[in-house]
């Protein structure tokens, strides 16, 4: 059987060479990894630096790895993310970027860079300390699928209630398979900052009742009347962060927030403030989270059907509409 390097997440990095120390200890070096990456030290991104999209996936024997379309890397290659460091730019405000190890053969590797928040070329950013042990939660902070605190989420029997007075078992609306027992709820307080900061779809937008929090990978599934994306098929997953036009869809910046995540025996796109949002997709980072009992034997087959249904930042084209032209299609209006 082919190995399946079906893309699971989809990240914008840069190569570890286009952030250089300005001064200090490693003055003309590109940023490292743990002792070799010394506080105080000033870094600059290249002007010329471009973004390079990084397709990851999870294989069960290697973990996490390049997968099929990426920019970086050829699929299959394995990916470790190594290190979180943290940077203060001139205005006082943090910068954290994750490093990815990427092992391109059995003696060589190369390092990535995932910035959290926004690192602008030409700007000067002081290193202020690395932490490897918390880049694994931090990765996982930004691709967890999760329902913030407040949301309203529809019952099997059609009544809404806040996410977080739901209990396992309690009988969620799903549209594919009806009434189903919710299997585990996962409940963290992080903080809403960059690539972790929500994402606020203002009422109406996507025929939204109120206003709904959506953790940046959480992908709606929008069923067009009109294919206004082009795709040839009327079901469509979007994720949440692909929509932002700092308008009618936002991040949501700033504090901490209590977010949850819901489980069922199986993928499953439920109803969030009234519109079809997905469940809680396994990763490998959650799955070290759940009890024992739960059988997961499904995932990879999950995923891949998801795969299929998903739009990327192509096919979407311009961000600025891209919510509004989706809420059009739904209703089968012309542009």
């Amino acid at each position: 059987m082919m190995p399946d390097f079906t893309p699971l997440y989809r990240f914008a990095t840069y190569p570890a060479g286009a952030l250089q120390a300005q001064s200090g200890a490693n003055a003309g070096d590109p940023i490292g990894l743990g002792p070799a990456a010394i506080p105080g030290d000033t870094y600059r991104l290249a002007r010329e630096a471009g973004p390079e999209q990084l397709h990851i996936c999870e294989s069960p024997q290697l973990g996490q790895v390049v997968a099929n379309g990426s920019q970086v890397g050829q699929p299959g290659e394995a990916l470790t993310i190594a290190d979180c460091h943290s940077l203060m730019g001139p205005s006082g405000e943090t910068v954290e970027v994750l490093v990815l190890r990427r092992t391109v053969d059995r003696d060589e590797t190369t390092l990535h860079l995932l910035p959290l928040s926004p690192i602008r070329p030409t700007v000067e950013y002081e290193l202020i300390g690395s932490s490897p042990a918390l880049a694994p939660a931090r990765f996982a902070d930004i691709v967890s699928v999760s329902f913030f605190a407040g949301t309203r989420i529809t019952l099997a029997g059609g009544a809404q209630a806040p996410v977080e007075s739901l209990q396992i078992g309690d009988m969620i609306l799903t549209r594919d398979h009806g009434p189903r027992p919710i299997r585990w709820i996962g409940h963290q307080t992080r903080r809403a900052t960059g690539a972790a900061a929500p994402i606020r779809i203002t009422a109406g937008t996507l025929h939204t009742a109120r206003d709904l929090l959506l953790s940046p990978e959480h992908r709606l599934f929008i069923w067009q009347r009109r294919d206004a994306l082009g795709t040839g098929r009327a079901e469509v997953l979007v994720k949440a962060t692909l929509l932002v036009n700092g308008k009618t869809v936002r991040r949501d910046e700033g504090g901490h927030i209590d977010s949850y995540q819901i489980l069922f025996d199986g993928r499953e796109v439920i109803f969030a403030e009234g519109i079809a949002v997905e469940s809680l997709l396994v990763t490998s980072e959650m799955r070290a989270h759940l009890p024992e009992g739960i059988a997961l034997e499904n995932i990879a087959a999950e995923r891949r059907a998801a795969a299929t249904l998903e739009v990327d930042a192509r096919a979407l084209g311009d961000s600025a509409d891209a919510a509004e032209r989706l809420t059009r299609a739904s209703r089968g209006q012309d542009d």
